[in-house]
Parts: structure tokens; C-alpha cells; sequence
């Protein structure tokens, strides 16, 4: 059976996506225009996550399974905190890294009564990463949304058949630690200890060594969830 695919989301932070599925605008994304100091400088503070859109390549998803080696033999001490789902519907990273972003920081957020987003959180917050994936596909609230978000863009969404090769990821800080969650991978990855003070920056780090894996590419994009 083929796994199901929606329509793939725009980076723009006009699209907004986590307001309608209940989030209260108590914080915002906002996009960070370059990694150097000054440019960091003024993204609004505190950060307390980063997505960042990425070309996947050859480069990168040879990098990929090297680290899945590398760390499927090595313990990483992941959190029992940390709130990570698997990818299972294609195109679908942009809502699993905005997913991301918001469950491992509802203490941060703020979220209306009936917020889907909310209610998902909550009734998956005992399951495994796969199961929250299984349960994903079945939570409509959350499909409807992301479409009607999807067609929202300034650009024209692309088709449903077409391969989008533009993939999501979010950075956040759980219990001082700086994770990378990307539901393509098996588990979370653990890039060494942050604070709120310099998560921005510790997470502009690893964003760095995504694009000095592929000099020649211009395709990345990162966004901050910040305090409005």
C-alpha cells in the first residue's frame, strides 16, 4: 500500500499554519536571514526553536546513513522528554518539524481550547514515534489544515505526484540538550548542551554544517519560533 502524500507547505512564515491549528500568537515565526552575529542579532529573543529547510541530495543522504551507522552502535542519551514522530506521509515534514517545534516547548506556548494541535500533543504523548505517525495519517483536523495552508502560499503548490526534494527539520532545547528531529530519521540525534541564552546560536551551528556539506546549493531556509 503507498504511503499517503499531502501537498508540500512554503517556508513563508505568512503561512500560518500553527495559528489555525490553535496556537495563540503569543509567539511567532520569523525568518532568520543569515548565520553571522549580526544578522542573529535581530531575530527576536527568546528562541525556543529552528526549523531548517534543506535541499536533500546526494551529498546529504549519503551523510545520512554514515551517521545512522555511526549512531545506531553508539548509546546517545536521548531525554524520556524529548517528543519526536516518525515521517510516514510524504511532503508532510513541514507540519512534523512545525510538530516538533510546538510539543517539546508547550510550557512556552499558549493554545486555544479546542486547538487540534493541542489535542494531538496530548493524546500521543504516551506513544511511540510510530504510532504518533500512524496516528497522524487518520488525524484529519491536522490534514485539512496543512492543505488549505499548503494552497495558501505565495508560490503555486505543487502537485501531489510531485517530488518535492525540499525537507523540514526542527532544533530544540530539551533539559539543556540540543536535539536535531527529523522524522526521516530513526530517532532523534543529540548535538551536545545548549541554554535558552544561546540555543539560537548553538542550533545556527549545526545549520552551518548542513550547508558546508553542500557549498553549491542555495536552498535553505531557517526559521525561528520566537517570543512576539
Amino acid at each position: 500500500m503507498d504511503s499517503p502524500r499531502w501537498l508540500p507547505l512554503e517556508s513563508n512564515p505568512e503561512v500560518r499554519f500553527v495559528n489555525c491549528l490553535g496556537m495563540r500568537p503569543t509567539w511567532q515565526f520569523g525568518d532568520v536571514y543569515g548565520l553571522d552575529p549580526e544578522l542573529l542579532g535581530m531575530v527576536p529573543r527568546p528562541v525556543c526553536a529552528v526549523l531548517l529547510l534543506f535541499p536533500v541530495t546526494d551529498k546529504y543522504e549519503a551523510f545520512k546513513q554514515e551517521e545512522e551507522e555511526k549512531l545506531k552502535g553508539q548509546q546517545q542519551e536521548v531525554s524520556p522528554d524529548v517528543y519526536f514522530i516518525k515521517q510516514t506521509i510524504g511532503n508532510a515534514c513541514g507540519t512534523i518539524g512545525l510538530i516538533h517545534a510546538v510539543a517539546n516547548n508547550q510550557a512556552h506556548l499558549e493554545f486555544e481550547s479546542d486547538s487540534p494541535l493541542k489535542k494531538f500533543i496530548e493524546q500521543t504523548s504516551k506513544m511511540t514515534a510510530a504510532e504518533r505517525a500512524a496516528f497522524l495519517e487518520k488525524d484529519e483536523s491536522i490534514r485539512v489544515t496543512h492543505e488549505s495552508s499548503a494552497q495558501e502560499g505565495q508560490t503555486e503548490a505543487p502537485s501531489l505526484d510531485e517530488k518535492v526534494n525540499l525537507h523540514f527539520i526542527a532544533f530544540v532545547n530539551v533539559g539543556g540538550q540540543l536535539y536535531e528531529l527529523d522524522g526521516r530519521k530513526p530517532f532523534p540525534i543529540v548535538h551536545g548542551k545548549t541554554s535558552e541564552d544561546r540555543f539560537l546560536e548553538d542550533a545556527a551551528e549545526v545549520c552551518k554544517v548542513f550547508m558546508a556539506r553542500d557549498p553549491q546549493e542555495l536552498r535553505f531556509t531557517i526559521i525561528a519560533l520566537s517570543k512576539d
